[in-house]
């Protein structure tokens, strides 16, 4: 391919996260023909800008000298550059999108349908892949429907008087794709109230019960040319300034980014040091899991142990850094990592659909529609 796009940003929470993955991800092609950096800004306009940027360009949101964009949609959609005062639209002749949003309408669905319906190629999931690994409580409940090892994951709804296991419990959004919201409380009536009160919870919460012995254990998986699957790592928490003792300790946000190159930079044990048994258990758990997915393009499947016992946590679709530090064995460069998702964006479509059977026979032989309303 000679043309291709990485899209970055989004009107999402991980915006800026999206935008060092995009970053990086478009430095990392440079010399692949021609590369376009597409930008969305958190207003949901988008915009050209030049993939050299870096990440400070964007501190205070659509950096100088960016041309807007249109997305288009149709049988000759696509991203179409505005004219400016005299001259004409110019559409972006891409063969592929590089997609490297985090959350929000860049990894629910939403972002896929529009480059799907403008006929742009992209990598990564499909619409219901990306819907899927977004919904806490749809991913839970297909992971305990195929057998494999979960914790209790209920919909927690205002005036709930049991959730069927005891506290204390993490509360978590139902949609979205980071540690973003998450808190962790004692009993169900501060559940209740937190409910309320944080407002990543307006679309829903789940609740799990909160397990202090668990860490996390992660691995990349890619679904090009092979399915494949990268080192286990176990993410390190950082302790929280001024943290009162026994504060709970989850893997939060800044555990994950606060080092500036997205998920890269963050403290971590990788390889992991786990048993055999342990690891073998995780990676047939992450097979699993990318075969119920359809997992396209490449994704991290996060557990949580205790050192004896593993549970599947959570897919994320479209990782920090696009799971890049994750493949040291064996080591899979960032820029072959990049060219495998762009052949798969073109060998192994997003969508194919079909009008087969509307022929016409219903609409001949149909009534008035006022006799249908009779």
């Amino acid at each position: 391919m000679s043309e291709v796009a990485v899209i970055f940003g989004g009107p999402s929470p991980e915006h800026d996260v999206s935008v060092l993955t995009g970053l990086q991800a478009a430095r990392a092609l440079a010399g692949r023909g021609t590369v376009h950096a597409l930008y969305w800004g958190k207003t949901g306009d988008w915009f050209e800008v030049d993939a050299a940027f870096e990440a400070s360009a964007f501190v205070e949101g659509v950096p100088r000298g960016a041309t807007p964009l249109r997305l288009v949609l149709g049988a000759e959609g696509g991203f179409v550059a505005e004219g400016g005062r005299f001259g004409r639209p110019r559409p972006l002749a891409l063969d592929a999108a590089v997609v490297c949003c985090h959350g929000g309408p860049g990894e629910d669905g939403t972002l896929q349908a529009a480059l799907d319906l403008a006929g742009v190629r992209y990598t990564g999931p499909t619409v219901a892949g990306a819907a899927l690994g977004m919904d806490k409580l749809a991913f839970g409940a297909a992971m305990a429907s195929a057998g494999l090892p979960v914790l209790p994951r209920v919909l927690l709804a205002p005036g709930m008087a049991d959730v069927g296991f005891p506290g204390p419990y993490i509360l978590k959004p139902r949609f979205g794709g980071s540690s973003i919201g998450i808190e962790v409380v004692a009993d169900l009536a501060t559940a209740q109230a937190r409910l309320a009160a944080n407002p990543h919870f307006r679309l829903g919460a789940v609740v799990e019960p909160y397990r202090a012995a668990y860490f996390d254990l992660q691995i990349g998986v890619r679904s090009w040319p092979e399915l494949a699957l990268s080192a286990i790592e176990r993410p390190l928490r950082t302790p929280r300034a001024g943290g009162a003792a026994g504060e709970p300790e989850i893997l939060g946000y800044a555990d994950k980014y606060v080092g500036g190159e997205g998920m890269a930079s963050a403290p971590r044990q990788l390889p992991a040091e786990i048993d055999a048994g342990s690891e073998k258990a995780l990676r047939e758990a992450a097979v699993a899991v990318a075969r119920l997915t359809s997992l396209r393009g490449v994704a991290r499947v996060d557990f949580l142990s205790d050192g004896s016992e593993l549970v599947v946590n959570e897919v994320n679709t479209i990782p920090g850094s696009l799971a890049r530090y994750l493949w040291v064995d064996p080591p899979v460069p960032f820029r072959t990592l990049l060219d495998d998702l762009l052949a798969e964006a073109a060998g192994r479509p997003t969508h194919a659909y079909s009008s087969a059977g509307a022929d016409g026979t219903v609409l001949r032989g149909a009534a008035s529609i006022a006799a249908k309303l009779a």
